[in-house]
């Protein structure tokens, strides 16, 4: 897989007929391993290892109703008070990050109501605050600590 602009971890690939499977230490399974599930897992490592967020707080592909459709976002990482905190939209490194991207990512979020969005291919990251009550964005010059980020999300309720 490619090389991804964020730091390695220890992964674990195996094989299953024709599809390479890695495992994932949230779902605690296997899972298959596509350019955009390679993303995820990087993502899931650094804010485990490098950003302090606590593992037992963070999901991946949790459903959400929108438009009455169900739909699913890729990874959300919540505050100790158990509301949502950070909603990543992870992407392929094919697929660049659009105003296409941010606007679903932006429109999961309505539901969601995480103060921090991330946008991330692996090669390029995206990072706002969101203001719900001035209603609009702020972009981050890096992605936040868990630590910074519990306090950059109070300030915006």
């Amino acid at each position: 897989m490619q090389a991804l602009n964020l730091p390695p971890f220890e992964y674990k690939v195996t094989k299953s007929g024709p599809n390479s499977l890695i495992w994932d230490v949230l779902r605690r399974k296997n899972v298959v391993l596509t350019p955009e599930e390679w993303v995820r897992q990087h993502v899931v490592h650094y804010l485990i290892e490098h950003l302090g967020y606590p593992r037992g707080l963070l999901t991946l592909e949790r459903g959400h109703a929108y438009n009455q459709r169900q739909k699913r976002t890729d990874l959300c990482a919540f505050n100790s008070a158990g509301q949502p905190l950070l909603l990543v939209e992870c992407k392929a490194t094919t697929v660049p990050i659009t105003a296409a991207v941010a606007h679903q990512a932006a429109t999961y979020n309505q539901t969601i109501g995480a103060p921090l969005l991330l946008l991330t291919n692996g090669l390029q990251h995206y990072c706002w605050r969101v203001d719900f009550v001035q209603r609009r964005n702020e972009q981050l010059a890096e992605i936040p600590d868990y630590a910074a980020a519990q306090l950059l999300s109070g300030a915006s309720s």
